[in-house]
Order: C-alpha cells, then sequence, then structure tokens
C-alpha cells in the first residue's frame, strides 16, 4: 500500500498490522510537523487527513493518540485535533529538565556504558560530521537524536530512559528548529566531540557538563528562533 501525502507524494509501505500501521502514520505527521507542513495551532480534520493519506479513521486515531501521548498534537472533545504550539516559556522550562536528565545521562553512562556503545556513538558522531554540508535537514536530526538517545540508553537506567524519551518526544519539534540551521552544525559537532572525549575517559564531571551544556545552547537558539518567528509573547 501507499500512504499519501498532503503534498500529495506516496511513500510506498509494507502490508502492517492495524498497531503498526498507527506507528506509520504517526511517523509521517511527526514528519510534517517538524517539518511545518502542519504548522503549530493548525486542525488536523480526520476525515480529510485519513482521505489524503488514503487510510481509514480507525488507525489514523490510534495515530493521533500516539502523538497526543508526545505532546506535538492537542485534541479535546468535539473539537479537531490541534498541532501543539507550546509557548517559549514552556519549551524553556522543558530544555531546562532535558538539560538536567541529560546531564545525568552523561553521568551514568561513564558507569556502564561499554567499548561497543562507544564506538557506535563514535560512527553517528562521524556520519554527522561528514554530512554536515550536505545530508538534508531531517537526515542529520534523526542522526543527530540517535545520538543522544544511545547515550541516554548506555545508562541501562529504564527510569531515566523512560523519562527521557517521553521528555524528547514533547522537545521534537524544538530541537529540530535548532539542529536545521546549518550554522549552528559546527558547534554542534564540537560539543558532541567533548561528549565522546568524556565517555571515552569514563570523566563523569566532564560528560555530564558537556552534555548540560550542549542542550543550554539550544536553549538560546531556540529561544532566538522563536522570538524572530512569534515576537513578543
Amino acid at each position: 500500500m501507499s500512504l499519501k501525502s498532503q503534498n500529495g507524494m506516496e511513500t510506498v509501505v509494507p502490508s502492517l498490522s492495524r498497531q503498526r500501521l498507527a506507528d506509520q502514520i504517526a511517523d509521517v505527521l511527526r514528519n510534517q510537523i517538524l517539518q511545518e507542513i502542519l504548522q503549530p495551532g493548525s486542525n488536523i480534520p480526520e476525515r480529510e487527513t485519513a482521505e489524503a493519506l488514503g487510510v481509514s479513521r480507525t488507525p489514523l486515531r490510534e495515530a493521533l493518540l500516539i502523538l497526543e501521548a508526545e505532546g506535538l498534537i492537542e485534541m479535546a472533545p468535539a473539537r479537531s485535533p490541534v498541532v501543539a504550539n507550546p509557548s517559549l516559556e514552556e519549551l524553556t522550562n522543558l530544555l531546562l529538565v532535558q538539560s538536567a536528565l541529560e546531564a545525568l545521562a552523561g553521568e551514568t553512562a561513564c558507569d556502564n556504558i561499554s567499548d561497543d556503545e562507544i564506538a557506535e556513538i563514535e560512527s553517528m558522531h562521524q556520519e554527522m560530521v561528514d554530512t554536515a554540508e550536505t545530508a538534508d535537514s531531517l537526515a542529520f536530526f534523526s542522526t543527530d537524536m540517535a545520538f543522544h538517545t544511545a547515550i541516554v540508553a548506555s545508562t541501562k537506567n529504564i527510569s531515566l530512559i523512560k523519562t527521557h524519551g517521553q521528555y524528547n518526544a514533547q522537545l521534537w519539534r524544538a530541537r529540530y528548529m535548532s539542529s536545521r540551521r546549518r550554522l549552528n552544525r559546527p558547534s554542534s559537532m564540537r560539543d558532541h566531540a567533548e561528549i565522546i572525549e568524556g565517555l571515552r575517559a569514563r570523566d563523569k564531571d566532564r560528560t555530564s557538563k558537556a552534555m548540560r551544556d550542549h542542550l543550554r545552547k539550544a536553549i538560546v537558539r531556540i529561544s532566538g528562533i522563536l522570538a524572530n518567528e512569534r515576537g513578543p509573547e
């Protein structure tokens, strides 16, 4: 089967179970939100969206529930789902918590990360360095998020992994806005290199500080982007 996006493009996908289909639809809508094909504050009418995607409304509703749990859309009785449009203050608060979680992840990873895991994280970093000038924004962002997620996963701390994932889902669009600015990429790559050096040395303080500082820089960049887009709130 194929999924039709709102701009008429088709993506061929394999035959899937209903639950997997809901995940696939959520992926399409999530990417449209990230790329602002679906604008913050805009409605997502269920009937028209299901028709545009070439699916029934049941898996679409399941996909919308996934996105609601991630904080990407807001749902209310008797109204169409709406793409979330958090305030700068809300995003800043989320990023502050996320910076603390990633700092904790950097510290904890130093005790638990394997050499193979460090090698995989280094490989992702090198891919980003090699493609910083050529990779499209979504591909670069996906690798960036995989880099951070791999570090958190290396802590082997299930509570930390789950909490980080919940916050990260709500921050995807904000972090994507920062990641897609090519001028920011050299700074991000330097931060990533410092994080890796800390992990190699199993230096908890160095790694924790590098992870926290990296997210704090994102707060500054995202604040500037949103201030330019929205004006005074």
